[in-house]
């Protein structure tokens, strides 16, 4: 749409570490309520370029704009604080807390009210609290975790520590989410709930850039993919278009997927 500026757009990010090119040079951009896939070989600059994207790593050279807005130089709290949010490749869960409690960890940056109301449990903050617990539960239920929410969290297989982790980042309300290899370690049947849910997330309105592996989850969600091979970028284009790419097979899928 002529005018309005893409969700998230990398312009010529690098990052080397010793004498290794991790990022080289990398450029994408993801419109606006898209789902955007990154995939590539094992060692490709996928999750440095996800740390590049929320300043985690600080770039060599290069930028990253959300909706127009450069994010350079800007912490990484500041960065979710407008709306970018994201998973991590190993799911992070806090010990000691059950999954909902893990999930309402989420929405730390919408409560409005002041720490002595929460502490009393007094009027907004009582009626805050209930209305994300439910908003918590609701997004439990549609991941296949309802039944798990009082349970603790570290008893959660890694799969399903993987869904916990999406619902946690959807509690923040992100209009960007980031998801580095959501769909690991989960079988077919809890990938499949995976895809319909990014398509729910896309329905939504919210942006979703995925770095990821499983190949049919990507062809079958993804409106573009990006793909990086040693830290350069090698292709982009609709999922029809690179799954015909010759460099794309070479360099990572061998053959084009059914």
């Amino acid at each position: 749409m002529i005018g309005v500026p893409p969700a998230l757009e990398a312009r010529g990010l690098s990052r080397s570490f010793g004498g290794l090119r991790a990022v080289d040079d990398v450029s994408f951009s993801a419109a606006q309520g898209s789902i955007t896939a990154i995939i590539g070989p094992n060692g490709a600059g996928k999750t440095t370029l996800f740390n590049l994207l929320t300043n985690l790593v600080t770039p060599d050279a290069g930028e990253a704009r959300l909706f127009g807005r450069s994010l350079a130089a800007m912490e990484p709290s500041r960065i979710a604080a407008l709306g970018m949010v994201r998973t991590f490749q190993t799911a992070r869960v806090l010990p000691g807390a059950t999954v909902i409690e893990n999930v309402l960890v989420g929405a730390h940056r919408r409560v409005r009210a002041g720490p002595w109301r929460q502490a009393l449990w007094l009027g907004a903050a009582s009626d805050q609290e209930t209305t994300l617990r439910a908003e918590a539960a609701a997004l439990l239920e549609a991941l296949g975790l309802g039944a798990r929410a009082s349970d603790p969290a570290t008893e959660l297989p890694v799969g399903s520590q993987k869904l916990l982790e999406l619902a946690r980042a959807l509690m923040a309300a992100p209009r960007v989410l980031l998801l580095d290899e959501p769909a690991a370690g989960l079988n077919d049947g809890e990938a499949t709930e995976l895809a319909q849910a990014m398509r729910d997330i896309r329905a939504a309105g919210i942006t979703v850039v995925v770095v990821e592996h499983n190949m049919s989850l990507v062809m079958g969600v993804a409106d573009e993919v990006v793909v990086l091979d040693l830290g350069r970028r090698i292709a982009s284009g609709s999922p029809d278009q690179i799954q015909a790419d010759e460099r794309v097979i070479d360099a990572y899928l061998g053959k084009a997927i059914a």
